[in-house]
């Protein structure tokens, strides 16, 4: 779990960091908050596409997602210790 939080933090940011750096290369016109808007954008696409991707997979790893629920947990347990979280 640590390693992908690691890449995570250094995979996101890398990718914002070379995406302005490529366009400010690509498109020396464009302004700076222009690559920056860009960039931020290229970074939520690949982001949503590798959320989309992992729930597909959960979701086809699963016969019934709601039951499926690793540690013994219920839907019951989980939403009361959801709402202890939040108080």
């Amino acid at each position: 779990m640590l390693l992908t939080l690691a890449s995570g933090t250094l995979f996101f940011p890398g990718l914002f960091a070379l995406s302005t750096w490529a366009l400010r290369r690509s498109r020396p016109e464009w302004t700076f908050s222009d690559c920056v808007m860009i960039g931020t954008r290229v970074v939520s696409s690949v982001q949503a596409v590798l959320a989309t991707g992992s729930g597909i997979l959960i979701v086809r790893s699963c016969s019934n997602v709601i039951s499926d629920r690793s540690s013994g947990e219920t839907l019951g347990t989980s939403l009361l210790a959801a709402s202890s979280q939040q108080n």
